[in-house]
C-alpha cells in the first residue's frame, strides 16, 4: 500500500471516527460550553434559598440603593441571574428581580411546587417512588415551598410538611429541567 492510499485510509478511518462519535461529543460539548460561570465561579443562572425571615431586595447592588422589596420567608427560593462584588441579583418565582447581598443567601436548595398553578383548585400527590402510579404519600397545594432532597432530571426528592417523597421535576420551581442536584 501506498504512503498516499495509507494517509487517505486513515484519513477515511479519522472522519468516520468523528462522525460515529460526533453527536454525543457534541452535545457534552455544548452542555460544557453552555454553562456561564460568574465573578463568584460559580454557574450562572443558578438556585439558592434565603438564610433569614427578613431579607431585603434593593434596586441595584449595594446598601445605597433604595429597598424595592422585602422577602419574609426563610428558605423561599430564588434564582441567581447576576453577580456583583458580593450582591447577587436574583428572581422570585413570580419573575420580580431585584439585588441581594450574598450574606443573605444559602446554597440549600429548597423549591416552590408549581407556583404557576397558584390559586387553581388543584393539588399535586407528594410519591413514595419515582413513578407517578408509586403510593400517594401526601396532597399539596401548588406553592407549597420544601426542600430538595436530590433531582436525577426526572424526578425530585423532596421534603414537604415533614413528610419526603418524590414530584416530578417539571412541577418544581427551583431546579432546571435536567437538572441534577444532590444534598
Amino acid at each position: 500500500m501506498s504512503a498516499f492510499a495509507s494517509l487517505r485510509l486513515a484519513t477515511c478511518a479519522a472522519l468516520l471516527g468523528a462522525i460515529l462519535i460526533s453527536p454525543q461529543a457534541s452535545a457534552q460539548s455544548a452542555a460544557a460550553q453552555s454553562v456561564t460561570l460568574g465573578p463568584s465561579g460559580l454557574p450562572l443562572p443558578r438556585f439558592v434559598s434565603l438564610k433569614s425571615a427578613r431579607v431585603n431586595s434593593r434596586v441595584g447592588p449595594g446598601v445605597n440603593y433604595s429597598v424595592d422589596w422585602m422577602y419574609t420567608k426563610a428558605g423561599l427560593p430564588m434564582e441567581i441571574v447576576q453577580e456583583y462584588d458580593t450582591w447577587r441579583r436574583v428572581r422570585d418565582a413570580d419573575g420580580s428581580e431585584g439585588w441581594i447581598n450574598q450574606s443573605l443567601l444559602s446554597g440549600k436548595r429548597t423549591a416552590i411546587i408549581a407556583p404557576w398553578q397558584r390559586g387553581d383548585k388543584t393539588q399535586i400527590n407528594l410519591l413514595d417512588d419515582k413513578d407517578k402510579n408509586a403510593a400517594v404519600v401526601a396532597v399539596v397545594e401548588p406553592g407549597v415551598i420544601g426542600r430538595i432532597k436530590s433531582c436525577d432530571g426526572q424526578w425530585c426528592e423532596m421534603v414537604l410538611g415533614g413528610h419526603t417523597g418524590w414530584l416530578s421535576q417539571s412541577l418544581v420551581w427551583g431546579a432546571y429541567p435536567g437538572e441534577l442536584v444532590k444534598d
